[in-house]
Order: C-alpha cells, then sequence, then structure tokens
C-alpha cells in the first residue's frame, strides 16, 4: 500500500499539484541543509572565479540554473541591491522578478564580472551574459564544487540549492507569499512545500512557536 512504510523510513511529504516533493522515492533529502549549504558556500572561495560567482548567485538567489546562465550585466541591480531574473517557467516570455541577494554577491559579481563597466557601454551590458556557458558545463562546475565539499546525493546539485533557499527563506520566517515572488512560483501551493522541511529546520520553525 503506498500508505504504509517500513520501520524507521522517513515519511515523505505529500506532493504539490505540479508533483514536486522535497524527498525522493528512497527518503532522501532534496535539498542542503543550513549547515550544508554554508560548506558549499565556503568551499565555493576556492573554486575559479566565474565557477565562485555561479555558485554563490544559486544559493544566495534560490534562481534555477538555466536563469543563472540567462543573467545578463544590465538585469545586476547594484544600487538596489537585487538581481533580475526571466522566470524561466512561465508559459510566456518578458516576465522578470527581482530578487535581493547580500551585498558579498553584489561585490563578487562586479569584481569577476565587471558589471559597472558592462553597465556603461551601449545597451549596458544587455548582450554580455556572466557566464557564457552551456548548461552542462554550469552543471559540472556546480557538481565540482559540491564534490570538493564532500556532498551527494540528491541534494548535491543545483536543485539542491534552489531547494535549500526556499527552505532557509521559511525557516527564517518569511512570508510564503514573498518566498513565491523570490522562487518565481506560478502557484503558492508550490512554495508551502517547503513547510514540510524536517530535522533542524523543522525544529527551527517549531521553537519560534513555542517562544
Amino acid at each position: 500500500m503506498s500508505g504504509t512504510r517500513k520501520p524507521g523510513q522517513r515519511a515523505t511529504p505529500a506532493a504539490t499539484p505540479g508533483g514536486m516533493q522535497l524527498f525522493d522515492r528512497d527518503g532522501s533529502r532534496k535539498y542542503l541543509t543550513v549547515a550544508e549549504r554554508a560548506r558549499f558556500l565556503r568551499t565555493a572561495e576556492q573554486a575559479p572565479r566565474e565557477a565562485r560567482t555561479l555558485c554563490m548567485t544559486l544559493a544566495w538567489s534560490g534562481c534555477r540554473l538555466s536563469e543563472a546562465l540567462a543573467l545578463t550585466a544590465d538585469r545586476v541591480d547594484l544600487a538596489g541591491g537585487v538581481l533580475v531574473f526571466a522566470t524561466l517557467k512561465k508559459r510566456q516570455d518578458g516576465i522578470y522578478r527581482a530578487v535581493p541577494v547580500p551585498p558579498s554577491l553584489l561585490e563578487a559579481l562586479d569584481l569577476v564580472h565587471g558589471i559597472r563597466e558592462a553597465q556603461r557601454r551601449r545597451g549596458r551590458g544587455s548582450a554580455a551574459r556572466l557566464w557564457p556557458w552551456s548548461r552542462m558545463t554550469g552543471w559540472r562546475a556546480v557538481h565540482a564544487v559540491m564534490v570538493a565539499a564532500g556532498l551527494s546525493g540528491p541534494a548535491a546539485s543545483p536543485k539542491g540549492l534552489r531547494h535549500a533557499f526556499g527552505v532557509a527563506a521559511v525557516s527564517s520566517g518569511i512570508p510564503l507569499n514573498m518566498v513565491q515572488k523570490w522562487l518565481g512560483h506560478a502557484q503558492l501551493s508550490t512554495t508551502a512545500i517547503y513547510a514540510d522541511a524536517v530535522g533542524a529546520e523543522e525544529q527551527d520553525i517549531a521553537r519560534k512557536m513555542w517562544g
């Protein structure tokens, strides 16, 4: 029966209408914990510069790998403190979302990719992709950092970083509608899956209720 599980096996949360879950069929986590995410970012500091900024962008914005690779210099708002992504999962083109990111990421992007210089040119850098890589090249760069950080399994992927962002946001008390906006979800029910986080993240959420 689908509703039964073996003793000691972790229960998997219900899927959203789109089928997204935070655990795979074997009950393995598909997101990085806060500690794993921090270890990944520390390891990324030793990676080649372009790989480091890609890893930082994925971790701090929660964007999809394809959205990061489509990022151009004109969509890095240094004054506003946000990255502007084209939401690629929407049914129509021309839908963008602004995601606030730490100053350290903006500084790294400017240093490595010359954002200010590109924005002074004609077109404000609209043709200057930050990572002119294929999806596979980007995936390999992130995977190499995951391996170096000692991370493996379903969570050790760009999608694992996106899920980690959602879990961290909910654990920090960010309203679900704001997390939905940042992640570019069409339905709030998709974002709500992050409220099913377990372990230390779930304890953090419960602790706020306990006072």
